[in-house]
C-alpha cells in the first residue's frame, strides 16, 4: 500500500522495490484508509504473532516504526529493516525512547542479519514493493534468519468492501506512473496484494503450519512456522 511517492530511478526500483520517501505523508494515507484503526490492528497483529517476552524479532518494511513500536512493548528486541533511508531515519527518531527497539537500512531479498538469528519475523504492508522476481528470495531470507520453532507473519491488504476494492485499483495505478512502469499490464491489483498467494511459496521455502486469517480493518494475515 503506497501512500507517497517512490525514487523514480528505473534501476533502484527494479532492484530494490518501491521505495517510500515520505514518512509523515504515508502514515497519512495509510491512517485515512484504515480508519484511524492503525493502532488497533498493530495490535492484533502482535496478537496474532504471540512472540514471548524476551524473543527476538526482525519486523521487514518496518516503514515509519509503527508495528515496531507495539512489539518492543512485548518483546526482548526489534530490529526493523526497510530499504528507505528515510523511513529508517524516521523510525529511529520515533522509537528514541525504546532501548530495545532499533533499525537498519536493507532490503528484504539480502537481509543484513546473521542466520537463526529471530524469534519471529513480520513483514507488513510490504510484500508487494519487493520486485516480483526477488520476492522468493525473500521468503528465503525470513527463512534463513529465523531460529527453529520461529513464526513468520506476513500482511496486506485485504479489501472487501467496493470503496476499498476501488481504492486499491486506483493506487496501483499511481504507483506504476511514479515507477515509469506503465507498459505492462500486471493484471487484478487486488490479486497482487493478496497475501495468500504466498502459501505455496512458503511451503516451498521449508515453512509449515500455513495459515491465513482475515483482521479487521481491510487486512489478511498469513503467518507460518520455520520446523
Amino acid at each position: 500500500m503506497s501512500g507517497n511517492e517512490p525514487q523514480s530511478a528505473t534501476t533502484s526500483h527494479a532492484e530494490v522495490g518501491v521505495l517510500l520517501t515520505q514518512p509523515r505523508r504515508y502514515r497519512a494515507f495509510k491512517a485515512a484508509f484504515l480508519l484511524d484503526r492503525g493502532d488497533r490492528l498493530n495490535g492484533r497483529l502482535a496478537e496474532l504473532a504471540r512472540p514471548a517476552p524476551g524473543a527476538d524479532v526482525v519486523d521487514i518494511g518496518c516503514g515509519p516504526g509503527d508495528l515496531a513500536r507495539v512489539l518492543a512493548r512485548r518483546v526482548g528486541q526489534v530490529t526493523g529493516v526497510d530499504p528507505s533511508p528515510q523511513m529508517i531515519d524516521y523510525a529511529t527518531a520515533r522509537c528514541r525512547d525504546l532501548a530495545n527497539c532499533r533499525f537498519e537500512l536493507g532490503t528484504a531479498q539480502s537481509l543484513p542479519l546473521p542466520d537463526a538469528s529471530a524469534d519471529l519475523v513480520t513483514c507488513t504492508f510490504a510484500m508487494h514493493h519487493i520486485p516480483e522476481p526477488h520476492r522468493t528470495d525473500a521468503i528465503a531470507q525470513m527463512f534463513r534468519v529465523l531460529r527453529p520453532g520461529g513464526k513468520l507473519l506476513l500482511a496486506d491488504t485485504h479489501p472487501t468492501g467496493v470503496l476499498r476494492s476501488a481504492l486499491v485499483r486506483v493506487m496501483a495505478r499511481l504507483a506504476a506512473r511514479h515507477t515509469h512502469d506503465t507498459g505492462h499490464d500486471h493484471g487484478d491489483p487486488l490479486a497482487g496484494v493478496d497475501i495468500r498467494r504466498y502459501r505455496d511459496v512458503l511451503r516451498a521455502n521449508g515453512f509449515e503450519d500455513v495459515e491465513f486469517v482475515p483482521v479487521r480493518p481491510a487486512t489478511g494475515v498469513l503467518s507460518a512456522t520455520k520446523p
